[in-house]
């Protein structure tokens, strides 16, 4: 079992010598989860589960008091653009101003957009001028989000989330091209994380090339429970590196459909439209025409205390 009271006092201290890069906790944490499909959980059934913000959560809650969780600012599809615009909503920013610890991941739409996988082929293509202006537009585009985050939620350590190479199933002839792009997009990511006085969480050498264990739909880029972990673990790596989400720790699977999604949307007096399916299951698309707010609220906050 975890020491929950060591975590408890460790969490009233700013921990010096090696220990001095993690976070000083604040209590009761106040943790929101803003992204793509990757902070939504979205399994590579193109379901919604527990995903790293889940088990993040989960695992804050073990070893510290939480005052709330939410998941809410991510939704299956965003752009950079589409982040910048959901944290600038007058719902958004009420909940990111009691926001103390906030992860973002945004980015990889951007690019993975543009590439073309065809899995019976093994085979990966895109346009490296295309890929150019992408990541241009998500350098700018993250750092106005860490920006508006800075004013929003002044109170918040912010963690930009990395992301993993995406295509372990394609021919290893195929993979480096892609693989270099997604690393240009890591390296954009971190350098915006520390102009803006954020943390960068590296989580590609927990996947590298050949992560089929961990990405096992070779036409589907999300990862599964275990990559969400290791994801999670790459966080904690970070936040406190004596926090780990072990194996049993995993939560049960409780996938949703994105129609069932909807369907509670509506059921809440939250005014989904009804949009073609297809459209909300492609990780690439869009989204912000799916709902009045631009996001879709995947789940409530869930209070701990």
């Amino acid at each position: 079992m975890k020491k929950y009271w060591i975590a408890a006092v460790a969490g009233l201290l700013l921990f010096s010598g090696t220990a001095s890069a993690q976070a000083e906790l604040k209590i009761p944490a106040a943790y929101i989860a803003i992204g793509d499909s990757l902070a939504a959980g979205q399994t590579p059934e193109r379901e919604i589960d527990a995903g790293y913000a889940d088990m993040i959560a989960q695992e804050l809650s073990r070893n510290q008091p939480m005052a709330f969780y939410s998941k809410n600012l991510a939704f299956p599809g965003f752009t950079t653009a589409d982040v910048l615009d959901s944290i600038q909503s007058d719902e958004a920013k009420s909940v990111l101003a009691s926001a103390n610890l906030i992860t973002v991941s945004a980015g990889a739409n951007d690019l993975l957009r543009l590439v073309q996988d065809d899995p019976a082929q093994g085979s990966l293509t895109f346009q490296q001028i295309q890929a150019d202006f992408a990541l241009n537009e998500a350098r700018k585009n993250m750092e106005l989000i860490l920006a508006e985050l800075t004013e929003l939620s002044p109170n918040a350590d912010v963690y930009v989330m990395g992301y993993y190479f995406a295509y372990p199933h394609v021919r290893d002839s195929q993979k480096s091209g892609t693989a270099k792009q997604l690393d240009r997009l890591n390296e954009i990511l971190e350098r915006s994380a520390e102009k803006a006085g954020a943390t960068f969480v590296s989580v590609d050498q927990s996947f590298g090339d050949e992560a089929v264990e961990k990405i096992p739909n070779a036409a589907d880029v999300h990862p599964n429970a275990a990559g969400y972990q290791a994801m999670a673990n790459a966080f904690f790596d970070e936040y406190q590196a004596t926090w780990t989400v072990e194996d049993f720790e995993l939560p049960p699977p409780n996938p949703l459909t994105f129609e069932q999604i909807m369907e509670a949307e509506e059921q809440d007096g939250d005014g989904g439209q009804e949009e073609e399916g297809s459209e909300t299951e492609e990780t690439a698309q869009r989204p912000s025409n799916h709902s009045p707010t631009g996001y879709l609220a995947l789940r409530e906050a869930m209070p701990f205390i």
